[in-house]
């Protein structure tokens, strides 16, 4: 029954939100063949916007589990809106190992989860909303999961509301696009591929070679020679420089 109940929860706002972004923007959807329609998958974006979520989960054809933020299952009716939803809660800026393990439990049973590395959305400059340095928990899902990776890149979504309806009214609807990449997998150090924090790195320029330079921020070409990762405060990446050994596997705890 519960399942059911999430099921029908999930179809009407995914439904609700394709119409009322299609109607109100004019959405640009490229690479969604990219997408595959069976198996584990890990969907990884960048933040702009609290539509970022339900917006991937309109575009795609399969249901998407989102990554969210603890503190808004502790909400009353929110809270619950978003279990029924299908989302599951993570403990930003901390080694969650909870969220992570409920993640790969979800990609064990051939579902797509959705995850945004930055931990919070990007950070506005002009008219760009910027890339963050990014946390390791999705390179740490993938490494653990052997799931494939789809990197997607937003922009468009940071409209202000409620302006964006005037701007309906207007004919000038804003411009959206997600862009969904090649997908590809993340070997587990012991397997040949690099830590946690070299993973997520190499995974965030993915993201950041679709976007306009504009909106690149921590991972533009001023930082091609340093490994960019967030690692406690928010505000302080941790950019090491690149190392021989950067392919070595981390001691440190990874974080969601």
């Amino acid at each position: 029954m519960r399942a059911r109940l999430s099921a029908i929860v999930y179809a009407i706002c995914t439904a609700f939100t394709r119409l009322v972004v299609r109607s109100l923007s004019r959405l640009e959807v490229v690479g969604l063949e990219r997408v595959p329609t069976g198996g584990p998958l890990i969907l990884v974006a960048n933040h702009v916007h609290l539509l970022d979520p339900p917006l991937v989960a309109a575009c795609v054809t399969r249901r998407v589990h989102p990554m969210a933020k603890r503190e808004l299952f502790e909400i009353p009716l929110i809270g619950w809106f978003f279990h029924a939803y299908g989302a599951f809660p993570v403990r930003r800026f901390s080694a969650d190992m909870g969220a992570l393990r409920v993640a790969r439990n979800l990609l064990r049973n051939d579902e797509a989860v959705l995850i945004f590395p930055e931990g919070t959305r990007g950070k506005r400059s002009g008219a760009a909303t910027q890339l963050r340095p990014a946390l390791p928990g999705a390179a740490v899902v993938a490494q653990m999961s052997k799931a494939l990776v789809v990197p997607i890149a937003i922009t468009g979504t940071n409209v202000p509301l409620p302006g964006v309806f005037w701007a309906w009214l207007f004919r000038r609807r804003p411009a959206i696009r997600v862009e969904f990449g090649e997908p590809f997998t993340i070997p587990a150090p012991s397997e040949g591929g690099g830590s946690p924090e070299v993973e997520t790195d190499r995974l965030m320029r993915r993201i950041a070679s679709m976007l306009p330079e504009s909106h690149r921020g921590a991972y533009g070409a001023d930082t091609e020679d340093t490994v960019v990762v967030l690692r406690e405060a928010r505000e302080r990446p941790s950019r090491a420089p690149r190392h021989e050994d950067d392919d070595a596997p981390t001691e440190e705890p990874p974080t969601a």
